[in-house]
């Protein structure tokens, strides 16, 4: 890349006057050409042209070896460019900075930038923008794009607003082509279906994920096209293409647990899962219809056919968890892993080695490329005549769209599948085949073809850690190229194997450290957790994955014949040693919350990813501006005082000493763990029962210490936050009014109740607000004659994947559907669902 570094090589070599063609010089001439030939090829005494060679690249050696001694430090040498630098024009310098690295090409690697970024503010809005506006704003940017050609600045403004614009574009396609079908409330119904994936689960029940056909009792008017429903009991010949029939209890996508988290019925509708839920008993079998399914329902149905035959010829070889995972590892079917293993491998960081990503696929090509091109070397006469390099690389194009096809094509082996495609397909017309242009080439075609991922974590980590890697790959190779290498030190032979050794364990630790700052921020702001021994949990894991990645591709080659149990075996015994180390290490990696981070901090690292990684001359130290705003800013972002879930069935707040309480005994786990998280807290404080301490009235409720938990008596439960602030929690909207002279919060678990208070001082969030609006958020005003800050997860209802919200029971303002009665034990950790509404269930805290 840097020309510099190859024209200092070459101009030392000129000096020298070494020239490779004096080996092959004539020594026969006519005149003076024969007698110059002579002269400078044959020396006398009777040396060869080999040896005057030989002779002056000893000096060379010699030479550089000396003048090191010279060499400015690489500080020094640092602070004299600067020096030179502030001495120029900075408009000047800037320009020719600028057209050196347009003329590099850099312009089109920001071109997935804008257009990631066009989408983005696409999923940001509040309402559904038009056709005609985005197709009209497209066609005016493109004209004046066209005219302004000859004033490069507003050239390249145009076209960064035009790639912005079709994002949005893009974005707005791929909403409009989705299903939309959403199933607005729960409801009970039996559904028949056609299987179209069957997967086993750690908790012994079975996810189905079907193809509706029909519904009954009631039949739903707008049914879901697909639904994912969950069962305890299965019929033993069930398997994907079968049609079942069962009375199924079917739920509307959820919302995010908390403002700023993850949204579920996003990620449903555009996975086209329209409900999800259980079964409620064992689905039976249907005899299938006379009607055949589409082409693509029978080419999914025989893929996933293929899946569960070698998902079941894993599990059976080797069992256990070991075998759940080379399940995933090989097929992608993930939902038997225990949770513990899960655990482990997310506190160590090496999670992503389940997911099948860019690890397996290059894993997987990089064997095939090494196996046939060692195979082919073997036969050099036919090797030298044919291009056995574009073979291998075609085989190995096929190999990963195999591998893709048996992975399901989830998104994650999907988009891997493009990148490296792009770079094989580059291979075969002889072009650079790991370069910032490929990896853009695959960002805008996963954009345009999914522009929905741009907002996941899957897109913006896998992406951030590819485009950190190969920019600083460049960059050491530039720097490499620079600086005159001494000839390598003679060594003997297990010197030799120790210092290929170092460097490999060095490169992986390279790897890991770049490509785990580059993501580090990523996984803070979706998830709010880190993983501090991330770096040697990888480095000493990677080894056993690379033997375990490569006995899971021979076993593939082997399986069709049924030699496959010996690499099966071996794969087993590597992954043993995998979830060793995994729980080794997660047993003394430290504790991995670290609470919520600002979205410009966020926005701010991604620009400096951009700008350090695609820019090739000095202009990449503008990335350290913005890499430093984004870490000034991690903690502008105001932690909530009180968490509400979207059912109005759940409150917590934090109460100090690492505390957070919470309303109910037995509250909702992955809703609790990621408020925990986000809150930054560990222990947790369940609600108390003070119905028998005749004391307790709600006049001595200001009474209660700052950071008191939840204390429940008379139909209401209290607590106060650390600021002074009371929080009751009630599903009676009567006996909340009787609350409105000491609350500065009230949540009602009613869909039917108003605001009892009608006090501007006192926030009250009913569950028809929830409803509509999706959990929230709240913060305390310092002032006492303000009512509280409130924010919602769904500030707006308007987008496709949320509207359904507003045909629920409770988004209308109408009370539940009575319930049947059950011959079965009433819980009494419910107390919104006793039927005595005059008694308090015996709640208990935590000890």
């Amino acid at each position: 890349m840097a020309g510099a570094g190859r024209g200092g090589r070459e101009a030392i070599d000129a000096e020298h006057g070494i020239n490779e063609r004096l080996l092959f010089a004539s020594q026969k001439g006519d005149g003076g050409d024969a007698a110059a030939a002579s002269t400078d090829t044959l020396t006398i005494g009777g040396q060869s042209a080999l040896d005057d060679l030989v002779s002056a690249r000893q000096r060379l050696r010699s030479d550089t070896h000396a003048g090191r001694s010279d060499e400015p430090s690489w500080f020094e040498a640092g602070r004299r460019r600067l020096t030179k630098l502030v001495g120029r024009d900075p408009r000047g310098l800037f320009a020719k900075a600028v057209a050196l690295e347009l003329d590099r090409g850099v312009a089109f690697l920001f071109v997935p930038v804008f257009l990631a970024a066009g989408a983005t503010v696409y999923f940001s809005l509040d309402r559904e923008p038009a056709f005609p506006q985005l197709v009209a704003g497209g066609l005016v940017l493109a004209v004046i794009a066209l005219f302004s050609r000859r004033r490069l600045g507003a050239h390249l403004a145009a076209m960064a607003v035009l790639f912005f614009v079709l994002g949005i574009l893009a974005a707005k396609i791929e909403t409009w082509r989705m299903p939309g079908n959403m199933l607005g409330a729960q409801v009970s119904t039996r559904v028949t279906g056609r299987v179209i994936s069957v997967e086993p689960m750690a908790s012994g029940r079975t996810r189905l994920t079907l193809d509706v056909i029909a519904t009954e009792r009631p039949k739903l008017r707008y049914q879901p096209e697909r639904v994912r429903l969950s069962a305890l009991g299965m019929p033993a010949d069930i398997r994907a293409g079968s049609i079942v029939s069962g009375y199924a209890r079917l739920m509307p996508p959820a919302g995010p647990v908390r403002p700023g988290g993850y949204d579920f019925s996003f990620e449903s509708y555009f996975d086209g899962i329209g409900a999800t839920g259980f079964f409620m008993g064992k689905p039976k079998l249907a005899p299938d219809g006379e009607s055949p399914a589409p082409l693509t329902t029978r080419l999914s149905v025989a893929v996933e056919r293929a899946r569960e035959v070698i998902a079941d010829r894993i599990r059976a070889s080797i069992g256990g968890s070991e075998g759940e995972i080379a399940a995933a590892l090989i097929v992608g079917v993930r939902a038997g892993i225990p949770d513990s293993v899960n655990e482990a491998m997310r506190r160590t960081g090496i999670y992503h080695i389940i997911s099948i990503s860019g690890l397996h696929m290059a894993m997987v090509a990089g064997a095939i490329l090494l196996l046939l091109r060692g195979t082919f070397a073997l036969f050099p006469d036919f090797s030298t005549r044919r291009p056995v390099k574009k073979y291998a690389a075609f085989a190995a194009l096929c190999s990963i769209a195999a591998y893709l096809a048996i992975s399901g094509v989830v998104v994650a082996a999907e988009r891997s599948f493009i990148m490296l495609a792009v770079m094989l397909i580059a291979v075969l017309f002889d072009r650079a085949a790991l370069s910032m242009r490929n990896l853009a080439i695959s960002a805008v075609i996963v954009i345009l073809t999914a522009p929905h991922e741009v907002v996941g974590p899957s897109f913006q980590m896998s992406f951030a850690a590819t485009a950190a890697l190969i920019g600083a790959y460049a960059a050491w190779a530039e720097r490499r190229s620079a600086t005159p290498s001494a000839p390598p030190p003679a060594r003997s032979f297990a010197g030799f194997l120790a210092h290929k050794s170092l460097i490999a364990v060095g490169g992986m630790a390279a790897t890991s450290i770049v490509a785990g700052l580059a993501t580090a921020l990523f996984a803070v702001w979706h998830f709010q957790r880190v993983s501090p021994l991330s770096l040697f949990a990888n480095l000493a894991v990677m080894p056993v994955v690379s033997l375990i990645m490569l006995a899971a591709i021979f076993s593939a080659f082997a399986m069709p014949f049924g030699a496959d149990w010996p690499f099966l075996y071996v794969m087993g015994k590597g992954l043993t040693v995998m979830m060793a180390i995994a729980e080794w290490i997660s047993m003394r990696s430290p504790v991995d919350g670290v609470g919520l981070v600002s979205t410009q901090s966020v926005l701010f690292v991604t620009a400096a990813l951009a700008i350090g990684a695609m820019t090739t001359t000095w202009l990449r130290w503008l990335a350290l501006p913005f890499a430093l705003a984004g870490m000034l800013t991690m903690s502008n972002v105001e932690t909530p005082d009180v968490l509400i879930s979207e059912d109005a069935r759940l409150v917590a707040l934090p109460i100090g000493d690492d505390e957070v309480a919470v309303s109910r005994a037995r509250p909702n786990v992955f809703t609790l763990d990621n408020w925990r998280r986000a809150l930054n807290v560990e222990t947790t404080v369940l609600p108390e029962d003070v119905s028998a301490d005749v004391e307790m009235t709600v006049q001595n409720v200001l009474d209660m210490p700052f950071g008191t938990p939840f204390l429940c008596a008379r139909r209401l439960c209290f607590a106060r936050h650390p600021s002074g602030a009371v929080v009751v929690m009630t599903a009676y909207a009567d006996a909340a009014k009787s609350a409105c002279g000491v609350a500065s919060l009230i949540v009602i678990d009613d869909a039917t109740a108003s605001d009892p208070c009608n006090d501007p001082a006192i926030l009250v969030v009913t569950k028809k607000d929830l409803a509509r609006t999706g959990s929230a958020a709240v913060r305390f005003d310092v002032s006492a004659d303000k009512s509280a800050n409130i924010l919602f997860a769904l500030e707006s209802t308007n987008r496709p994947w949320h509207v359904q919200r507003l045909f629920t029971r409770e988004a209308r303002g109408l009370p539940p559907l009575p319930k049947k009665t059950f011959k079965s034990k009433r819980r009494d950790d419910q107390p919104h669902l006793a039927a005595e509404p005059a008694t308090i269930p015996d709640v208990r805290p935590a000890k």
